[in-house]
């Protein structure tokens, strides 16, 4: 081999193969690094920017969070960080056990009284029956990045896709490049007996599972499906027969611009196996970006000025660190037989043997620059909503609507794309599935995007209403405290509480905290809740923070990367009542996974009639004389019981039919009306 050519394998030794595989998986799991960026005129809806900062509260909903912000210069440190909490309890903070200190946390599902909590070595169970103490079930050492959990019964799938992963679980890593023993796809674990996990099958997939989505389909009671988004590049055939990594017009059975469906039959879950492979990204063309913000910029001209290996990723420029870049360079001197450093020859060679990496995992030919390229070959993630047979999902460079009425054969309604929007992450219907928010991963969730000169549009949040099968942009929303140049951070996830008349949404950004936010008026999402820490690091930046925090049963149970298991509960303020989330608490769940989004139904309480009659006074839905009567009314029935309480409750509901049509918000007295007669029909 020449010194100036593409090696067509860099490595030999296994240490170089490690490296290069290392490389490959950083960055396709870095989660902005499997991205096409954002915005398409023509193929989808080109995105009008917000203006920057002014983010308006929704109409009468008056909120005044602490001033200045707390969460601004927070002391650093990963077990003694400064803290800054507002309309929150931190109930509980746990660190990671031992065999989990130093590695990533990621996802959260729940089943019971356990939160199963991903990492990037296995899988933790806790039991959080006692919030103010969660207590440790069983740590499952079984590496494979990064490890996103789903449960389903008894059933646990748990998502790989690192190069080290192992069919054993093993954790001395894979270092070969073709390998039998590698796990690339999904692990299925029976956990009748939660404190041991019994691994009971494994799917294997052509770009492994970076993360996925259990769809329990409401017509199908044999089995369950999942959905899997695999972002790395794919696979030798010769580790796994018929993964191909050619363009479509090369080999219609490319693994790239498709899905997989794996069909799990419930009662013999060993039989999985990929079922479909919906090729949902059919004639969509690369969205244009937005660039680097000035932050960005900055940073790079000085990379660029020390000598630093500038690659050309998803569009922009990113700076490949020192610990992956000597091992391949190394590689290339001694697979062309030379002794010493590197020449710039060696540079070359490499740089251009990623780029035509970086070239397949994008779907697009090495030097192919005739017109727009290839649109997202991946999703990174997929929520189902099985209730109203749709899915949302956020493909890198698109945000998708899917129709799941046929759960092997999901299908593309919609697609929207922005030009603000680096990489569509993750997605979240509001309860009665007439709008959508989508995340921004921008940077991938390794970089510190939320500093105070970065484009309050970018790495956020994108609202959208769902109108005769498309979706219309409505509003964007980010976290509004400028974090540090040491905190990664950006929009990241979460998923709803159920407020009852209400949509409001809990949400992860990494090293900014948690926010809490009403968006109930889509056009004006608000914030009215938070929790942050600060950097891990006071003197370079190291990944922590919020990876995803999830409402359950009564608390908001938080994933944190470097430093274990947080739960919150709500408390009440001006903004939200004791009433609203005592309401919200009687939703109770028997498991949930976020990707799978449950529909949201409340019992006959009190409570509920009462929030309801909050928000009518806080909203001035009705007059405050009406508020008042229906107010001591319903209190007199709490007070009654058997026919006397049903007679107090009808009478109030009937008083309430007369007032509906001329009331300010008739829809929320028509909730009220209901929420007093169910009580009255169960006495």
């Amino acid at each position: 081999m020449t010194p100036t050519a593409v090696p067509t394998r860099i490595s030999r030794t296994p240490a170089q193969i490690g490296a290069l595989l290392t490389l490959t998986g950083l960055l396709a799991t870095l989660p902005g690094c499997a991205s096409q960026p954002g915005g398409a005129p023509g193929m989808a809806t080109e995105m009008a920017p917000a203006a920057p900062a002014t983010f308006a509260n929704p109409a009468g909903l008056h909120v005044n969070p602490p001033t200045p912000d707390p969460r601004v210069g927070l002391a650093p440190g990963l077990f003694d960080a400064g803290e800054a909490i507002w309309n929150l309890r931190l109930v509980s903070t746990t660190p990671p056990q031992e065999d989990f200190v130093g590695t990533s946390n990621s996802d959260l599902a729940f089943t019971g009284n356990y939160a199963i909590q991903g990492n990037y070595d296995g899988i933790q169970v806790w039991d959080i029956s006692d919030p103010a103490n969660p207590v440790s079930v069983v740590t499952y050492v079984c590496p494979a990045s990064q490890s996103d959990v789903s449960v389903y019964d008894n059933l646990l799938f748990v998502s790989g896709e690192g190069f080290g992963g192992r069919l054993d679980c093993g954790d001395q890593g894979v270092e070969e490049a073709v390998s039998h023993h590698r796990l690339r796809g999904i692990r299925i674990f029976d956990i009748s007996d939660i404190a041991n996990p019994e691994y009971v099958a494994n799917v294997q997939t052509c770009r492994g599972s970076h993360t996925h989505t259990v769809l329990k389909h409401p017509a199908d009671d044999d089995n369950v499906y999942i959905y899997v988004s695999g972002s790395a590049p794919v696979r030798p055939a010769d580790e796994l027969a018929g993964c191909s990594g050619g363009m479509p017009d090369e080999d219609p059975n490319t693994a790239l611009f498709r899905i997989e469906v794996i069909r799990v039959p419930l009662d013999n879950p060993q039989a999985a196996a990929v079922v479909s492979s919906p090729r949902i990204f059919q004639d969509l063309v690369a969205p244009p970006t937005h660039g680097l913000s000035p932050a960005d910029l900055e940073e790079l001209e000085a990379a660029r000025a020390r000598g630093a290996f500038v690659i050309e990723f998803g569009g922009q420029a990113q700076v490949l660190p020192e610990q992956f870049v000597r091992p391949m360079l190394d590689s290339i001197v001694a697979e062309r037989g030379g002794e010493g450093p590197p020449t710039a020859a060696d540079s070359t060679a490499l740089r251009d043997y990623i780029n035509q990496m970086i070239a397949q995992m994008a779907g697009q030919a090495p030097g192919d620059d005739d017109g727009p390229g290839p649109g997202p070959t991946q999703c990174h993630d997929i929520t189902v909503y099985p209730a109203i047979g749709l899915a949302g999902g956020a493909c890198g460079g698109y945000g998708l609507l899917l129709d799941i009425s046929d759960p092997a054969d999901p299908y593309r309604l919609a697609a929207v794309a922005d030009s603000n929007f680096a990489y569509w992450h993750s997605a979240t219907f509001n309860n009665d599935g007439t709008t959508i928010m989508f995340t921004d991963e921008w940077g991938g969730g390794g970089g510190p995007k939320c500093r105070a000169t970065d484009p309050m549009e970018w790495g956020a949040n994108a609202i959208y209403t769902i109108e005769d099968g498309e979706m219309v942009f409505q509003s964007y929303y980010k976290l509004s405290a400028a974090q540090t140049s040491l905190e990664n951070c950006v929009a990241h996830n979460g998923s709803l509480i159920p407020i009852p008349g209400r949509d409001i949404m809990i949400q992860g950004w990494y090293q900014g905290g948690i926010s809490l936010i009403d968006w109930t008026d889509p056009e004006s999402p608000v914030e009215i809740a938070f929790h942050d820490r600060g950097p891990v690091n006071a003197e370079r930046m190291q990944s922590g923070g919020s990876w995803s925090v999830y409402w359950y049963n009564g608390v908001i149970v938080n994933s944190e990367i470097a430093r274990g298991l947080d739960i919150f509960e709500l408390v009440p303020s001006d903004i939200l009542t004791q009433n609203e989330i005592d309401a919200a608490n009687s939703v109770v769940l028997r498991q949930l996974n976020s990707q799978g989004q449950p529909i949201f139904e409340w019992p006959a309480t009190f409570s509920l009639a009462k929030a309801y009659l909050d928000q009518l006074e806080r909203w001035h839905g009705m007059t405050a004389s009406q508020v008042a009567a229906a107010r001591s009314a319903l209190a007199s029935a709490e007070a009654a019981s058997g026919s006397a309480r049903a007679d107090a409750l009808s009478g109030l509901a009937a008083t309430l039919r007369g007032q509906a049509s001329g009331a300010a918000d008739s829809e929320k007295v028509e909730m009220l009306i209901d929420a007093v007669q169910r009580l009255a029909d169960v006495g």
